[in-house]
């Protein structure tokens, strides 16, 4: 363990730092918790804030557990190739991407509220699967079964939409969505070489993203 933590970037210990505090202090404060989670009608109301805030909350250890095992995952193999501010960049952009896109979707919810790191993740994973696409992945509890980093990435996508689509899980797929979006746009700012390097994924990416936009609100939210 102490391996791992000594041959993490300090970016990443420092997020990873920032969201066990915050997220303790929500597990035992539940007035806090309250106080900074997403929630439709609040944001609405003017309190930005936690369009930010509520992406270091968790609602656990499972879930605190889950994002930031992802973040060491796929952070460590993106830090590669931006600096640390770019690289804060990415994560800060695609949070808000997530936040965004789920106030957009959830606009006639005012009791809609969300927490987690899940879209700042997602745009961190989709930094590192344009980066390296053909990067094979395994799952914690499925170490035998692996994926290419595109495949992980289209799949997810896809997922993501479904999942919005037919609510399932107690899950913030809009947030997952719009964070794995705003990972891979500024990723293509930033690296435009990718593009060449890698144009067919990129562009089966970006067609269905585009999709999403085009036709997005035919997705009708199940209920």
């Amino acid at each position: 363990m102490w391996v791992y933590i000594r041959d993490m970037s300090q970016i990443i210990i420092g997020i990873i730092i920032a969201n066990v505090l915050m997220s303790i202090k929500g597990f035992g404060d539940p007035a806090f918790f309250d106080r900074y989670k997403f929630q439709v009608q609040r944001v609405l109301g003017g309190e930005k804030i936690r369009m930010v805030s509520s992406g270091f909350l968790h609602v656990d250890w499972l879930h605190l557990g889950f994002n930031m095992y992802a973040l060491y995952l796929f952070g460590e193999l993106a830090m590669r190739n931006f600096s640390t501010i770019n690289f804060l960049l990415i994560y800060l952009a695609s949070l808000l991407a997530g936040s965004m896109y789920s106030l957009y979707q959830h606009k006639r919810e005012p009791y809609y509220s969300a927490v987690g790191a899940s879209g700042a993740v997602s745009g961190i994973m989709f930094s590192a699967i344009i980066l390296y696409p053909d990067k094979t992945y395994s799952f914690m509890f499925f170490p035998f079964i692996s994926f290419p980093a595109y495949v992980l990435g289209i799949g997810y996508l896809l997922y993501s939409i479904y999942g919005m689509k037919n609510q399932v899980g107690n899950i913030g797929h809009s947030a997952h969505l719009g964070g794995a979006i705003g990972g891979y746009l500024i990723t293509l700012v930033l690296r435009p070489s990718v593009i060449a390097n890698h144009t067919v994924m990129v562009g089966v990416m970006a067609l269905i993203i585009a999709g999403l936009f085009f036709f997005g609100d035919k997705l009708k939210l199940n209920r």
